[in-house]
């Protein structure tokens, strides 16, 4: 049901330390886990830096975005969602000379972040993240855009402190978050006819993988997209998860957790500390026809969560059977 993520291509990003031996003193840049590893060893890096680096990851933030404005979205965007962008709004304003800082979900070649000819600066979502903290990662990668030459990828790198800042550090929390939902990596480049040629290949296959997908106006945070099989809808939902487990089972049990004829509760996926349950859907009912349903089933979902009520022995086996379907992501 999930799109497959683009594998980062290290190679077009020409971190320090590619191509020579990575002095003793130096940090060892962050590569792709099965390229050679930039300290010169012959060993892939995962076998040889890289081990060590996964091994520092001594705590795992379980919900990297919590705090931050739109908190489904961004988990949305981060493994669901191929093609968007949101404007980011950050506490003081932007730096002299930035126009504006952009989130997307992808980047060209996988570039972590980028900055435009004209200063403005690309951060993308979907990338390896060398912590356990994405938020702080993220942040790292934004600070070095924002100082980086106008016109230069900024390359995968591992944060210099474990204790710098987060995205919600830096991120102004009463900014709107609305993402724009693209049907492909246009918004890369201004001019997609000065694209260098190796942006304009890689724009391509991006554009040849992305699935149709329409973020829905009536509820949060719920994404509606094509398969050529069937539709689907994911819906991230901010709500405790023992709780949402507890709630989407009485529906279940109930007979009243699908979107309507044809449509049907599948399971769910687990992303970032929160809880995406999934629907098939008949191939065709668009994103419009899922306008209405889904609004009705939020408001079935409240009245459920309200419910403080021990479970059924019904409940008790719908609970099991979705939770038996949920597919861990992050």
């Amino acid at each position: 049901m999930a799109k497959k993520r683009p594998q980062t291509t290290s190679a077009k990003q020409q971190p320090k330390g590619r191509g020579r031996t990575v002095g003793a003193n130096e940090p060892v840049p962050v590569v792709g886990a099965r390229e050679p590893c930039p300290c010169g060893s012959g060993r892939r890096y995962k076998a040889c830096h890289g081990r060590a680096a996964a091994h520092a990851v001594t705590e795992l933030v379980q919900r990297p975005f919590e705090g931050l404005a739109g908190e489904g979205d961004w988990v949305a965007l981060r493994e669901l969602v191929p093609a968007a962008t949101v404007e980011l709004t950050l506490k003081g304003g932007l730096p002299d000379g930035v126009p504006s800082v952009t989130l997307a979900t992808v980047l060209p070649m996988a570039w972590p972040a980028l900055r435009r000819d004209d200063g403005s600066v690309l951060l993308g979502l979907q990338n390896d993240t060398a912590s356990g903290d994405l938020s702080r990662d993220l942040a790292d990668t934004l600070n070095r855009a924002l100082q980086a030459e106008p016109g230069t990828p900024v390359a995968a790198e591992r944060a210099a402190s474990d204790q710098g800042p987060r995205l919600q550090d830096l991120l102004d929390p009463n900014a709107p978050f609305e993402p724009v939902v693209h049907s492909g990596f246009e918004f890369w480049v201004p001019e997609a006819e000065s694209a260098s040629a190796d942006v304009a290949a890689s724009l391509e296959r991006a554009n040849a993988a992305a699935l149709p997908t329409v973020k829905l106006s009536g509820v949060e945070s719920a994404y509606w997209c094509e398969t050529p099989e069937k539709n689907h809808l994911r819906w991230v939902m901010t709500h405790p998860e023992e709780k949402l487990l507890d709630s989407l089972a009485r529906l279940h049990a109930a007979g009243s957790s699908s979107l309507g004829e044809g449509t049907r509760l599948v399971g769910s996926f687990r992303a970032h500390g929160l809880v995406v349950p999934v629907w098939d859907l008949p191939t065709g009912m668009g994103a419009e026809e899922c306008e209405k349903p889904a609004a009705a089933f939020a408001e079935r979902l409240a009245e459920a969560l309200a419910s403080d009520t021990a479970l059924t022995s019904e409940e008790r086996r719908a609970r099991g059977g979705l939770t038996n379907r949920q597919i861990t992501l992050s």
